[in-house]
């Protein structure tokens, strides 16, 4: 089950990377790039298993639930712009780009440095 777990957290962690990376990419010309929802849907969706994981004792140690609520937050939030920047095209600004890269660095703080 280790080897499961470490993967689901390999693939949470590219789905983050591909959200920041494709959000800064197009701050120049404001859009939301293709790959940057596949990003967050990948993100949401390895987040949510790797805390059922973790919460079945599967994992070797019990999530901080407070921690996941914040983070859970943050990505729900973030899926919410990406999918609204998708649908309309015309409400996405440098701005707009700048609060999905934002709140993705706020999320990859929460996740290393709240222990």
């Amino acid at each position: 089950m280790d080897l499961v777990y470490n993967l689901l957290v390999v693939l949470h962690l590219i789905g983050w990377a591909i959200v920041l990376g494709g959000t800064l990419v197009n701050l120049r010309a404001p859009k939301i790039a293709t790959g940057v929802l596949h990003g967050i849907l990948t993100a949401l969706v390895t987040g949510i298993l790797l805390v059922g994981i973790a919460s079945a004792g599967l994992a070797g140690h019990e999530p901080n639930t407070t921690k996941i609520a914040v983070k859970l937050v943050v990505a729900v939030v973030v899926a919410a712009l990406v999918i609204i920047g998708v649908r309309k095209p015309s409400r996405v600004t440098t701005g707009y780009l700048g609060a999905i890269a934002g709140l993705t660095v706020v999320n990859i703080a929460v996740a290393v440095l709240w222990r």
